[in-house]
């Protein structure tokens, strides 16, 4: 049976906004599943958490517009969202397509603390395959100059924004926008099969990270020795151990 490229079949974008950037801490706020591309219609999945209880940061109220008496007052509880949330995703992971997450070490990190948190089954039981722009983009073309944020690819992909950034439906159909356009830019990589290309990703983050840290080392003579990985950042106790 022929196995229709990537690019000719759904994307699943996934974006949390968050309480701050702590990834060990921080609460989801807001997040977005859609069904993106492929022969089907978009399909679009919008949860709003109460935090259980947490507080937003001003800085990401900032960013994202919502305040802690807004997400409380309007949220749904916390751990009925990360249910559902990784219920979608887990369900179009079971059918092969990619999860298309920007920066996907932080959005990802960020639902799997959530869901050890609440005693969810781990998105990760249903062996996702990860198509994450930034690491794309930056493999990719990476001696481009400028910043490479989610609104900066966009520009350059010419995917247009669908409304303002740090809205995570916006956000997670910009991601897939620009996932596919990488995909038809580069024909090579929107022929590779996904679960190679999650591989290759893998090591190409790696190698970026070790770069940065090698230049903050030549900088400054301290570099950030703080757990990473990609797709996920592993629990520091682990890394410890």
């Amino acid at each position: 049976m022929t196995v229709l490229p990537w690019t000719r079949r759904p994307l699943v974008g996934f974006d949390v906004e968050t309480t701050g950037t702590d990834v060990e801490n921080d609460r989801i706020v807001t997040a977005t599943v859609v069904r993106w591309g492929g022969p089907l219609p978009t399909l679009v999945r919008n949860w709003r958490s109460n935090m259980g209880g947490a507080e937003i940061s001003a800085g990401a109220t900032r960013i994202h517009g919502i305040t802690t008496e807004q997400a409380r007052a309007e949220g749904d509880p916390a751990a009925v969202v990360v249910t559902q949330i990784v219920e979608v995703l887990s369900e179009y992971a079971s059918q092969s397509w990619p999860i298309v997450v920007m920066n996907a070490p932080f959005d990802l990190t960020i639902l799997e603390r959530e869901c050890a948190r609440y005693g969810v089954r781990s998105l990760w039981n249903s062996t996702p395959v990860v198509l994450d722009p930034w690491v794309l983009d930056k493999h990719l073309d990476r001696y481009r100059k400028g910043k490479r944020t989610l609104v900066d690819l966009c520009h350059h992909y010419r995917v247009k924004l669908e409304g303002g950034a740090h809205n995570s439906e916006v956000d997670a159909k910009a991601a897939c926008g620009v996932v596919w356009k990488i995909g038809q830019r580069y024909p090579w990589v929107g022929r590779e099969d996904v679960g190679e290309l999650h591989e290759m990703q893998a090591r190409w983050a790696r190698e970026l990270y070790e770069d940065r840290r090698a230049w903050q080392l030549q900088q400054t003579g301290t570099c950030d020795e703080s757990p990473w990985d990609w797709p996920l950042i592993p629990v520091p106790s682990e890394v410890e151990a």
